[in-house]
């Protein structure tokens, strides 16, 4: 069975896993494991990289829906 928990206070985080510790239960810290597609990672990159050349265009947001 797996157990999400979210919203956890720093200080309980000590207090959690020394629970889990002392029950045999595995933690496993999934919030620093985010890997993202590299393609999207390049594509952002290049659409910055753009922006700081002074490329692209700029829209009114009154034109948006037009």
């Amino acid at each position: 069975m797996d157990l999400l928990l979210k919203n956890v206070q720093q200080e309980h985080i000590k207090l959690i896993a020394e629970l889990a510790k002392t029950l045999h239960i595995d933690i496993e810290d999934k919030s620093a494991k985010v890997e993202y597609d590299p393609e999207f990672v390049k594509k952002i990159m290049k659409g910055d990289d753009d922006k700081k050349k002074g490329k692209g265009i700029k829209v009114n947001i009154e034109d948006l829906w037009k």
